[in-house]
């Protein structure tokens, strides 16, 4: 990988985005975080949130993490440059709300609203995290080069592992419970909340398990950040309650490897059709 390639596989610099001093942002939407050539829904998520942060910060704000993350996808960006618009809908004592939209050629693609503030730092008082591994089972099969929706860009830039015991698509089955169990983490550095943004959309679709193969395009997508990862491997559970004419759902959990819930998220996604 060239020096050029190792730059653009950075997480953190894939998200960067370039002031234009007005509440404008542009930004480069890198081929190496995309899923066949359309960037990765996770990782809009996060450019979005790092536009509001750097709308913020141009205001003099304190620095503040993204909790609330909601994105209305109108129509795929492709990859290559993008403009951001940020709009500080409040500033409020915990909570701040940053409206951001992200265009291409004077189109409007994604539509969303961050919420930052201060993530919790202390234990939880009550918790139901997934019991998943700390490290991905000996027999995880890391997610590379193709799959149903096209080349899995991302793993130039984080290595996802996936527990081949919840993905019986991959040895041909069909029928078993749209549900699936991963282990994502950047390949250079330690997760963030950004990267958790990312980590709550980093599964194949959920109905691949049902022989339903091919793109499944997200029209709205809400993640909630819970707290700062520690260092190490961002576990991931992910199922649907519902497939239903042509329209599934989607719910992540993500866990870091203290066993703490990092990141919720919840989509509603278009289906592809039974295969056969």
């Amino acid at each position: 990988m060239s020096a050029a390639e190792q730059e653009a596989a950075r997480f953190g610099e894939a998200c960067a985005v370039r002031s234009l001093g007005d509440g404008t942002f542009t930004a480069d939407l890198r081929f190496e975080w995309s899923i066949g050539g359309h960037p990765h829904g996770g990782f809009l998520l996060a450019l979005l949130a790092n536009a509001a942060g750097r709308a913020l910060a141009e205001r003099g704000e304190p620095p503040a993490d993204p909790m609330v993350v909601s994105a209305e996808f109108l129509r795929a960006p492709a990859v290559g440059p993008a403009l951001l618009r940020a709009d500080i809908r409040k500033i409020g004592r915990r909570a701040t709300v940053v409206a951001v939209g992200l265009e291409q050629r004077g189109r409007s693609c994604v539509e969303g609203r961050v919420t930052v503030g201060r993530l919790p730092v202390r234990p939880p008082v009550w918790t139901d995290a997934p019991a998943l591994p700390a490290e991905p089972p000996q027999g995880a099969i890391p997610l590379t080069g193709e799959t149903s929706e096209g080349v899995f860009n991302l793993a130039s830039g984080c290595d996802v592992r996936i527990d081949p015991a919840t993905a019986g698509y991959l040895s041909g089955r069909t029928g078993d419970p749209p549900r699936l169990r991963l282990w994502a983490r950047p390949r250079d550095g330690e997760p963030d909340p950004l990267f958790a943004l990312l980590a709550c959309d980093i599964n194949p679709p959920v109905v691949f398990n049902l022989g339903r193969f091919g793109w499944a395009p997200t029209a709205q997508l809400t993640a909630l950040v819970r707290t700062r990862p520690c260092p190490g491997w961002l576990r991931v559970h992910v199922e649907a309650r519902s497939v239903q004419e042509g329209w599934f759902d989607s719910d992540a959990v993500v866990v870091d490897a203290q066993g703490r819930i990092v990141c919720q998220a919840r989509q509603l996604a278009l289906s592809p059709s039974p295969s056969g």
